[in-house]
């Protein structure tokens, strides 16, 4: 551990990351009534979003701060009020995980989707349909930077199935107060995922798009708009 840590730099981060959640298509239905096509759906959910006042900055804070509260909730504070085991965690407190990309964030949620509820449940070959949410998330903060020494030097940092060695990390960085680190993708080759155990260096959560992960024998298409595959992950791949 003390060779891991002695090894790392910083990196200032300043920018948005993207957050991949459950969620229902709930936009959806508030504008299929006006159109049959279903871009048209998907351009009406952006301008919503853009519209939408930011959080805690509402100009009729009574009207719209329940939403701009909900809002806050789903895209940052969930996590760190529900604890979970994760990659960095072994379920004694809360982080949050956001990626650079979006594929990121579907190789990564397909990963857990299939293998922690899926499989599971025995549905593996079973259709079976999920709808995501993602937000954009402004992160600020100094992360510890993980990519150079990944992965010829500490590889189990991102195992596939092994979270054992990056659990003991996480604890040393929550316990010590990093606000968060930057690493590799152990799902998407050139992904990278930023791993937050401080809920103060997130902000400004807007609505980034919604997903439909649809599972077909052994692959997973993944849908923008409804009924229109964008792309697809073999579960070989993850």
């Amino acid at each position: 551990m003390k060779e891991l840590f002695s090894r790392l730099g910083l990196i200032d981060v300043r920018h948005d990351v993207i957050r991949n959640i459950v969620s229902l298509r709930v936009s959806q239905d508030l504008f299929d009534d006006l159109s049959a096509d279903s871009e048209e759906w998907l351009l009406a959910q952006r301008v919503e979003a853009e519209v939408k006042p930011p959080p805690y900055r509402s100009n009729t804070p009574v009207i719209d701060r329940p939403f701009e509260d909900a809002e806050w909730f789903n895209a940052i504070t969930w996590p760190f009020r529900h604890w979970q085991v994760s990659r960095f965690s072994d379920g004694s407190f809360g982080v949050w995980y956001g990626s650079h990309s979006e594929e990121t964030t579907i190789y990564e949620s397909a990963y857990h989707w299939y293998h922690g509820l899926i499989s599971d449940a025995g549905f593996e070959q079973h259709s079976v349909v999920s709808e995501r949410k993602l937000y954009t998330v402004m992160c600020k903060a100094a992360l510890l930077d993980f990519r150079p020494i990944i992965p010829r030097r500490f590889p189990d940092l991102i195992h596939k199935t092994d979270y054992t060695f990056a659990q003991s990390v996480g604890q040393r960085m929550h316990r010590e107060g990093h606000p968060g680190l930057l690493t590799f993708s152990a799902r998407h080759p050139s992904g990278e995922n930023y791993v937050i155990f401080n809920p103060a260096v997130l902000s400004d959560p807007r609505h980034h798009g919604y997903l439909t992960y649809r599972l077909e024998a052994s692959r997973i298409a993944i849908e923008k708009v409804p009924g229109t595959t964008w792309m697809e992950i073999s579960m070989d791949a993850i």
